[in-house]
């Protein structure tokens, strides 16, 4: 399971260090591409979780999944770690992200997933969560 949180920071290039602990996790096959959501972060897969979300999509008809296809697979990428364990991360997806510039961002263990946030984006994110909606989304559970 991936969970934590980690700063660091996108280089003028374009890459961000994948902590070991995560890196470890999500082996050496790695898919980085938009939120499902539109969220303006990212999320990264290992091989393995994105195949299955490839299978849920493809098991939909056509018509009803094709937008999503579109939005999520045009711009997700195979990612590689370089020797000092950071991934390239193509202008595209960075500017959905807001990662644009080199500064600092975040690196979120999200149970399957990881996901990368602009810093003061992920700031807001978690300040924009209410007591109200943990509690519900905690019923919704059933815990």
């Amino acid at each position: 399971m991936l969970m934590g949180e980690f700063q660091h920071n996108i280089d003028k290039k374009g890459r961000i260090f994948i902590p070991a602990k995560f890196r470890e996790e999500m082996g050496d096959q790695i898919v980085v591409a938009k939120s499902l959501d539109k969220t303006p972060c990212l999320f990264v897969y290992s091989a393995a979780e994105w195949q299955k979300l490839v299978d849920k999509i493809s098991e939909k008809p056509f018509s009803s999944s094709r937008k999503l296809q579109r939005y999520l697979f045009s711009v997700a990428i195979d990612a590689e770690y370089d020797a000092q364990g950071r991934i390239l991360i193509p202008l595209q997806l960075r500017e959905f992200a807001a990662l644009t510039e080199p500064q600092k961002a975040m690196v979120i263990g999200v149970n399957n997933r990881l996901e990368i946030w602009n810093q003061e984006n992920w700031a807001n994110e978690e300040d924009d969560i209410s007591q109200d909606e943990i509690l519900k989304a905690l019923e919704e559970c059933e815990l």
